[in-house]
């Protein structure tokens, strides 16, 4: 089950934290163009810069995750990052997926899907089911977890919590975002309280059938670690939901913001390491992949005082 194997994992590797692979093309160093020309391949001004670009971001990805797969847990990949290289970005997202599966790392596809129902299962069977063409069933994307909006309600929820149930997969629903103007429309008041409350009493019930021997559910929430009073109250109304929490590092919370029960995302922080103090001062350009070994380990050590 998904949830058991992300807290074993999290434990083995004494480690709540995931790198976010949102590759933009400036993280990009100018060695993986160059290796790009090595193996025949186009740099952005020969030919189709977006199939250029897609295997440059391939070549990223996969030196980051060798470089990681033995510090974090899991790796969280924003689809948007690859879907503005079009077909060749949702190749180089496919393939990143199958890659840290192989090297043994859980994946959250961070797609924030909520559609009508039927939609909404399509969306599921893309990223956590299967499927089907002429009596074959088929995995596509087949990440581990998948983040979901669920403003359009329960039947917009239901397909992926079905795929949870017959696939051991898992979810992270939208409750309380780390973005500055989250409160909005998150913080509106419904029947007394804010409306992420309300919105964190119905992944609880959505999640209670799928509670797993970890004591968490496979219906997880999404709570950003820049909230943190808000987080310590949401922890309260849902004691058996795992949270994803965005927000550590660039968007400014600490280990000190985040609540038990977190795995904690940090993208640029470790995959643009090399470009950012102190880690530009140690690494080279060309030792891009090691600078984000190093800040996974730190981060690793920085967030040791959280308990699962």
């Amino acid at each position: 089950m998904a949830i058991d194997e992300l807290i074993y994992r999290i434990r083995y590797l004494k480690n709540p934290s995931v790198a976010g692979l949102d590759p933009q093309l400036r993280f990009i160093p100018e060695c993986v163009w160059d290796q790009l020309n090595v193996r025949g391949g186009a740099r952005p001004d020969e030919g189709n810069g977006l199939e250029a670009a897609a295997s440059a971001i391939r070549l990223f990805n996969f030196a980051i995750i060798d470089a990681v797969a033995n510090i974090v847990p899991a790796v969280k990949l924003q689809i948007a990052m690859y879907e503005r290289f079009g077909a060749d970005g949702i190749a180089a997202y496919a393939d990143t997926i199958s890659y840290a599966k192989r090297r043994g790392a859980m994946v959250i596809a961070d797609i924030k899907r909520g559609d009508i129902d039927s939609t909404a299962e399509a969306y599921a069977d893309a990223h956590l089911g299967r499927t089907e063409v002429r009596g074959r069933n088929y995995a596509v994307f087949d990440a581990d977890f998948a983040t979901i909006n669920p403003y359009l309600g329960e039947d917009a929820v239901e397909p992926f919590i079905k795929a949870c149930r017959s696939y051991g997969k898992g979810v992270f629903i939208l409750v309380k975002t780390s973005n500055p103007m989250s409160g909005q429309i998150q913080d509106l008041p419904v029947n007394g309280a804010p409306l992420y409350e309300y919105v964190a009493g119905l992944v609880s019930k959505w999640g209670k059938d799928l509670i797993r021997e970890s004591g968490y559910s496979e219906v997880g929430a999404v709570v950003g670690a820049t909230h943190t009073s808000q987080a310590a109250r949401l922890r309260e109304i849902m004691p058996h939901t795992f949270f994803l929490a965005p927000g550590y590092g660039f968007q400014g919370a600490k280990a000190a913001d985040i609540v038990k029960g977190s795995v904690v995302n940090s993208s640029r922080g470790i995959i643009a390491a090399y470009q950012k103090d102190p880690y530009k001062r140690r690494f080279t350009h060309e030792q891009f992949a090691l600078a984000a070994a190093a800040a996974a380990a730190d981060m690793r050590e920085d967030l040791s005082c959280l308990k699962i």
